[in-house]
């Protein structure tokens, strides 16, 4: 019996160490690649070093009065019974109360300071008298308004008039504040490679801001159960370097979605006038019902996790609700197939890349 129990435990212990390697490592809070995600881990790991102390010494003063003050064979005498030590008391209610401290400090300091609002960075810049200061203030710092629908994301830029979906476009080494909201159901928007995570509320705005060290693309998910296809509703971030980021905004600006380079093309945009456009907006500034599709061909997936390719863009257009269940747009398995092949070669069409 006690042969099967440690053979038992010990695979449980393999199987834990092998599950710890499973997973997308962006998806990973312990591979930051901003400040504030660095911030958030030197607070993990803090009190996981306080909690491994506090573990280690119960642990070996349990197993030192276990040896020390066991019953030995041929002694019956009864230990002498304590039964109060004022410094005894003393130092285990001291002790809980300093380690208390140590992590509660730095935890309320860093909350605050992750609360920073657009507002309070503004109102600091205009009252400064340095001129770089002065500059930085006309222009304001990046503000991205994050709405959540079951099950997929909306960014708004609202300085710059940009309306897009599912890929976040930020620039690398500034600050990117967010106002998060909801439009159905609570959400939680999540970036663990770049901070934590925090809900999005009907009816309600919360605020934080990230940042992003080096570019990349770093995956986002939903951290709240809103529904079937909660563990669907993906996004990405993808980090630019500044100058590339403008351009990014830029070509947004000045796109309306009306590329249609061939005849094929030209009939899928009549189909999707037809059948889309009512749910869709293509150009880069107008807010739809559904996802903006303006650069859609520039995404790596469709629906937040399938791949961005012709064959599984019909998949999805023709059988939607059975890719993700419970989401709102209606399938068409009725297109005709020529109709379906020029839709989707103006929907590829669709790219904001040069």
């Amino acid at each position: 019996m006690r042969q099967h129990l440690w053979r038992t435990i010990l695979l449980a212990l393999i199987f834990t160490l092998l599950l710890t390697g499973c997973g997308d490592p962006s998806l990973s809070a312990l591979n930051p690649q901003g400040p504030v995600a660095d911030t958030q881990l030197s607070l993990i790991k803090l009190s996981i070093f306080i909690m491994l102390l506090v573990i280690t010494v119960v642990t070996l003063i349990f197993i030192y009065v276990l040896i020390r003050f066991r019953q030995r064979p041929g002694d019956d005498r009864i230990p002498e019974q304590v039964e109060g030590s004022a410094v005894l008391e003393t130092i285990w209610t001291a002790i809980p109360i300093v380690l208390l401290i140590i992590l509660a400090v730095p935890t309320v300091m860093t909350t605050f300071s992750l609360a920073e609002p657009a507002t309070d960075v503004e109102t600091s810049a205009e009252a400064a008298e340095d001129e770089e200061a002065v500059e930085a203030s006309e222009e304001g710092p990046l503000r991205v308004k994050v709405t959540a629908y079951q099950f997929w994301w909306q960014f708004e830029y609202p300085d710059h008039g940009i309306v897009t979906a599912q890929d976040l476009y930020i620039p690398t080494g500034e600050k990117v504040y967010f106002e998060l909201t909801a439009e159905d159901v609570i959400h939680s928007f999540w970036v663990p490679a770049l901070g934590g995570k925090m809900d999005t509320n009907p009816g309600l705005v919360n605020e934080m801001f990230l940042e992003a060290d080096k570019p990349g693309v770093y995956q986002g998910k939903c951290a709240e159960l809103c529904g079937s296809s909660h563990a669907l509703m993906d996004f990405k971030v993808v980090a630019l370097e500044p100058e590339a980021f403008d351009q990014w905004l830029a070509s947004m600006s000045e796109y309306d979605g009306e590329k249609a380079e061939t005849e094929t093309a030209e009939q899928g945009r009549e189909v999707f006038a037809d059948n889309c456009i009512s749910c869709h907006a293509v150009d880069g500034e107008t807010p739809s019902l559904g996802p903006n599709l303006a650069g859609i061909a520039d995404r790596e997936t469709i629906a937040g996790y399938l791949p961005n390719d012709a064959q599984t863009m019909e998949d999805w257009i023709r059988h939607t609700d059975e890719l993700k269940e419970g989401v709102n747009m209606p399938s068409f398995p009725d297109l005709s197939g020529e109709d379906m092949d020029a839709l989707i070669e103006y929907l590829q069409g669709l790219t904001i890349s040069e």
